[in-house]
């Protein structure tokens, strides 16, 4: 069965289990299509190994990862407005 992520969720902080003993906080966002989504889950995964647990509040975030790639116009200049803030 394929995965279906809804791409209307762009920009909003991946949020997956906490991992017991993880102390370190990472906010992930994705922008673009369905595969930057999927990368990012990949990533957060990995870092979950390394003592990560995802956030949604960007104050209390040791690393932001913001998620996009150049194919689709409008969600490379939706990440450089977001990377304003």
């Amino acid at each position: 069965m394929e995965k279906i992520i809804d791409e209307k969720q762009q920009g909003n902080a991946l949020v997956m289990e906490p991992k017991s003993g993880n102390g370190k906080k990472l906010m992930i966002e994705s922008y673009g299509c369905q595969m930057n989504f999927s990368d990012s889950e990949i990533v957060a995964s990995i870092l979950a190994k390394e003592g990560f647990d995802t956030t949604q509040n960007l104050e209390e975030a040791d690393l932001v990862l913001i998620n996009t790639c150049s194919i689709r116009d409008k969600a490379e200049q939706t990440v450089r407005k977001r990377l304003e803030k």
